[in-house]
């Protein structure tokens, strides 16, 4: 198997890391193709009017200057790379419900299913003070993957997974659930101060209080499990 993978933390991010192990240990050819800077956020945007700088860092890792779904359309339309599968992840951060339409993660992996390659995004909900198990959600990831890539994906779906935060420590891999992403829109409040002639609103929602619809795949992760959603384009 070949597999490409990409991020939207950055190419040097701890995720990408976690996800080339858990490839490595399924026997996958791996490359790399992903952002040279963090891109979180950006949703699907990619760059068509100005040039993409791309850095080859070492055999089978690219670094580009542009946004995660520019990274998979340089792999597939630039390097000519014809993989398997397009991983993208992992992200330090659950990409739930809304996110999905919000994330670079979740755009690269949409981006690749476009162009008819199986795709996955993966990703991790954090839990303030709580440091992530890296090593641990690599052995977690390599299962997951075991499992999605036995099944069969319909066409122009692509799958959204996204694993619980749990301390860290020796601890079973949890139960994965199969779950649709939220409905329930993001809680969004901001908090305003004067700024000369004009008023500064700064975002003060928090994730953790987002709403938690029954059997979503909110409610699947903030309760410990690993929700596993596909999203059809």
């Amino acid at each position: 198997m070949h597999f490409l993978l990409t991020n939207d933390d950055g190419i040097d991010a701890p995720g990408l890391a976690a996800l080339t192990a858990a490839g490595r240990a399924m026997g996958a050819r791996i490359t790399i193709v992903a952002p040279a800077t963090e891109q979180s956020m950006c949703g699907h945007r990619v760059t068509t009017h100005s040039p993409l700088r791309v850095e080859q860092r070492d055999a089978d890792r690219y670094a580009v200057q542009g946004t995660p779904a520019d990274c998979v359309r340089i792999a597939l339309f630039a390097l000519h790379l014809k993989p398997d599968w397009v991983l993208s992840g992992i992200n330090q951060g659950g990409n739930l419900g809304q996110d999905t339409f919000i994330s670079g993660t979740v755009a690269a992996a949409r981006e690749a299913t476009y162009h008819g390659v199986k795709a996955a995004a993966l990703s991790h909900y954090i839990k303030g003070g709580i440091p992530i198990d890296w090593e641990r959600l690599a052995r977690w990831t390599t299962e997951v993957l075991h499992d999605l890539q036995a099944e069969a994906v319909p066409e122009a779906h692509l799958w959204n997974v996204n694993f619980p935060h749990h301390p860290p420590g020796p601890l079973a891999l949890p139960t994965r659930v199969r779950c649709q992403p939220a409905r329930s829109p993001l809680k969004v409040s901001y908090q305003s101060e004067a700024d000369g002639d004009a008023v500064l609103y700064r975002y003060t929602a928090r994730y953790a209080e987002r709403p938690s619809d029954a059997g979503s795949d909110v409610a699947t992760c903030f309760g410990g499990d690993i929700a596993i959603s596909q999203l059809s384009l």
